[in-house]
């Protein structure tokens, strides 16, 4: 498969190197396909799986997507956040499950990509995302809780093994943090498994190692383990179906928003004068998924630290992807071996350091000085996040977001009055005289819509004003048919009691549509219009005036 990603890359791109407008303030390691092997290690193991089945899912998943996904720069592979969504799967039904639930999400965001709605990533506002990476750390760093119990009797270990399994993790977590400042020659993490393995091997310490839990013929290496094309072990029913739809359907809206969110970020760095595409980035991880399923993979997306690494590191084009997963297919042939000797403590303390790294501490600080709706929209998310599931915390938050805003702005329509207005008065029915002291005129200011359309009705008094009214929405802005209907509502209370009413400002869009909402039966009196000073904007509920 590295092979043929390969090829087909040298055969259908070129290599370019774009301009960044990011610094780094350390000189970043310049070698993103060693620092994804710890991490796809570790996801595997989170998920409770084969080790080399994450490795082979980011050969897999970095070649397809970055081939075919939103821009250059981007790297994929098996990710955390996928991880904790389908470990319920993998617990409950088996491993071979997990290939089809990677296949099937796969195939959700082809669909979301040919519809186009990689767009809607636009709608995610930032205290949500804070809220979806602060859970997911929390998700992270629990699941590597139950490694420090007995498999036995499911006790906290102790004794020389709890001892062994607590120290290894804190000194890989420290050597990880300290080694940066050191040497970047070679990633931190990488380094760090390899100096506690040694360790652990040389003082014969009472250690879990991978080949413990997976066997040790599977890191037997040689060409033997590159994963076949085939069909998930599955039974093709519409039970198996039911049982594996809800987590796919988790993982690809999750796997989807941190792609997208990943996206946004390469687009920020990369001065390239290039937006990625949100489409194609639904599509490239699609494909990416549905090979991964297809090959024994567990699917995942696109990863944000090691995106920055590759960009840091000069790597912003698509070859960049593919040579990630070139390198990283022959390495894992050559090292399987190797890595039958891993502790497990070093996968555990290098899953706190993600999860640490993954939590946006800065949010704590911000916490007091931003609103309480947005506030309470980053704890909701987090907390959903850890209870139920990413997906489920990223609407949630979404929703009450934008609940919190149509809310804020219903409260800030403000309609002010003054009487003896004597303009607009050739809008009146001949005999009806001028426009006196017979007459009152509202100022609208804000938005009318939905959520401020009852405020609007209450600002006016049709019993106790004069005969003729004036309604003047300079200041204002009509965003929908509720509104609409609004406005339409108070003009049929004046008019019960036989007072005339005139509308004036409105855009073009909306006087046009409130006629043909009323027809020849309108409650008002007239809209007049005067193409000079009136606003233009268009209303949301109207459809979009087709291009000649």
């Amino acid at each position: 498969w590295a092979v043929v990603f390969a090829a087909i890359a040298v055969a259908a791109t070129g290599v370019t190197t774009a301009p960044l407008s990011h610094t780094p303030t350390r000189k970043q390691p310049k070698l993103p396909s060693l620092a994804m092997i710890p991490e796809a290690v570790s996801f595997a193991f989170v998920c409770g799986v084969n080790p080399l089945v994450g490795v082979w899912t980011t050969v897999i998943m970095g070649g397809v997507a970055a081939l075919f996904g939103g821009r250059g720069g981007v790297m994929t592979g098996a990710s955390g956040a996928c991880a904790v969504v389908m470990v319920s799967l993998v617990m409950s039904k088996g491993p071979e499950y997990l290939p089809a639930g990677a296949l099937l999400a796969g195939l959700f965001q082809i669909c979301v990509g040919l519809l186009k709605g990689g767009k809607f990533i636009r709608l995610v506002p930032y205290p949500v995302s804070l809220g979806f990476v602060n859970g997911l750390a929390i998700v992270i760093a629990k699941a590597q809780w139950s490694h420090f119990n007995d498999p036995v009797t499911g006790q906290l270990l102790t004794g020389a093994r709890g001892a062994t399994m607590f120290g290894l993790t804190a000194v890989t977590a420290a050597l990880i943090k300290l080694i940066p400042f050191i040497t970047n020659a070679v990633p931190a993490s990488l380094l760090s498994i390899v100096i506690v393995t040694v360790v652990a091997k040389v003082l014969k310490l009472p250690v879990t190692t991978l080949a413990n839990m997976a066997g040790a013929e599977t890191f037997k290496g040689g060409l033997s383990i590159i994963p076949s094309l085939t069909l998930p072990a599955v039974p093709f029913t519409l039970a198996t179906l039911a049982e594996v739809l809800p987590y796919s359907i988790t993982m690809a809206a999750v796997g989807l928003i941190e792609s997208l969110l990943t996206l946004q970020l390469v687009d920020g760095l990369v001065d390239d004068g290039t937006q990625g595409s949100t489409s194609s980035e639904c599509l490239g991880q699609g494909l990416a998924n549905v090979a991964s399923g297809l090959t024994g993979g567990m699917g995942g997306c696109a990863l944000i630290g090691q995106t920055l690494i590759n960009i840091n590191s000069g790597g912003t084009s698509r070859l960049a992807g593919v040579l990630m997963s070139f390198f990283l297919g022959v390495s894992i042939i050559a090292c399987a071996p190797l890595l039958a000797g891993v502790p497990v403590a070093t996968l555990v303390g290098l899953m706190f350091v993600v999860s640490y790294s993954t939590f946006s501490w800065s949010s704590l600080r911000v916490i007091k000085k931003i609103p309480v709706t947005d506030a309470v929209v980053v704890v909701l998310t987090s907390v959903i996040t850890v209870w139920k599931d990413l997906a489920v915390a990223v609407v949630a938050g979404t929703i009450l977001s934008a609940l919190s805003f149509a809310w804020q702005q219903s409260q800030r329509v403000a309609v002010t009055s003054y009487t003896s207005d004597t303009r607009y008065a050739e809008a009146l029915p001949r005999g009806d005289g001028e426009l006196g002291a017979d007459s009152k005129t509202y100022h609208i200011n804000g938005y009318i819509f939905f959520g401020s359309s009852s405020n609007f009705q209450r600002a006016f008094d049709p019993t106790n004003d004069p005969r003729h009214v004036v309604m003047d929405f300079m200041e204002a802005r009509v965003l929908d048919y509720t509104g609409m209907q609004a406005i339409n509502q108070v003009c049929s209370r004046y008019g019960s009691q036989d007072k005339t009413v005139i509308i004036k400002h409105l855009s073009a869009e909306c006087a046009s549509m409130l006629r043909a909402l009323n027809g020849k039966n309108a409650p008002y009196q007239a809209v007049v219009e005067d193409p000079s000073t009136d606003p233009k904007y268009d209303v949301a509920a109207s459809r979009p005036t087709p291009k000649k």
